[in-house]
């Protein structure tokens, strides 16, 4: 079983960009668990088509310690095995704390012991390596690859550059490697190259990069990926593609993130500073 994290900056759409990956592998006929690690719960939406699934830390405050995995875990599109983290109640606690607990829960539940049957575990984190929580999947060897989804936007490459020195801390003792950069295009000039640029800067490749389109919004009103949604449309092309080139990835680094002065250099370079 492969165990696979996404991180990258809130908002850049990682949780879509998951969600559609997996679809991808599914089709593919890939088993696969996905445990959203993000306070939001939403990493699972798309793939339950919209059903409300109560988090992991929502049904330990309503039932106790009293929890069977069938609780905790819900069957979503091509068999996909789907768990909710949660977050704390608004105001009170740490969400990262929650993600330790989740996992934890997961693991005590026996989630991973049909490991033989799954091929992927992947883990959806909320934005950046901001606290231990968020960085337990590294930490603790929960993934061993990790994809940053990052765009041609400043602060995504900031994000991105923060994730390496995470995986970079931890990539001895956990065995955590990086897979990659997945550029979800947001229209920036030159985005193609940049990405590029950045991702060679850090020792490692841009994955795939992902054109714009809003079919993807249409389908997430429709509470759908994209190839659930509009299987024949050219962006489930687009997901199929970054699947493939997960399932086939054998290039996996230790990166090398860059000074914040050579990241801002790369920005000017670009013409995004002055």
């Amino acid at each position: 079983m492969r165990k696979v994290a996404i991180y990258g900056k809130g908002g850049i759409g990682k949780s879509t960009t998951t969600q559609n990956t997996v679809a991808g592998l599914v089709e593919m006929g890939k088993k696969v668990m996905v445990v959203g690690c993000d306070p939001k719960a939403d990493s699972t939406r798309l793939l339950l088509n919209g059903l409300a699934q109560r988090t992991v830390l929502d049904t330990l405050r309503e039932e106790g310690e009293d929890v069977e995995l069938e609780d905790v875990r819900k069957v979503g599109f091509g068999g996909t095995l789907c768990t909710e983290s949660g977050g704390p109640e608004p105001g009170v606690g740490c969400a990262g704390r929650g993600i330790i607990t989740s996992i934890n829960l997961l693991e005590q539940l026996g989630a991973y012991a049909d490991s033989e049957e799954l091929d992927y575990a992947f883990y959806d984190v909320l934005g950046d390596v901001v606290c231990g929580g968020f960085a337990m999947p590294i930490r603790e060897g929960k993934a061993q690859e990790i994809y940053i989804v990052v765009s041609g936007e400043m602060m995504a490459m900031y994000a991105a550059n923060n994730i390496c020195k995470g995986i970079v801390k931890f990539a001895e003792a956990g065995g955590v490697r990086l897979g990659g950069l997945i550029c979800n295009s947001r229209n920036v000039d030159q985005e193609k190259e940049l990405i590029e640029e950045l991702a060679k800067r850090l020792g490692t490749q841009m994955i795939h990069f992902i054109p714009r389109n809003n079919v993807v919004q249409r389908a997430e009103i429709n509470r759908k990926t994209v190839i659930e949604y509009d299987a024949k449309d050219p962006q489930a092309d687009e997901y199929r593609t970054l699947a493939r080139k997960i399932e086939e990835n054998e290039l996996k680094v230790i990166p090398t993130p860059m000074a914040i002065e050579d990241l801002e250099k790369l920005l000017i370079d670009y013409g995004f500073m002055e």
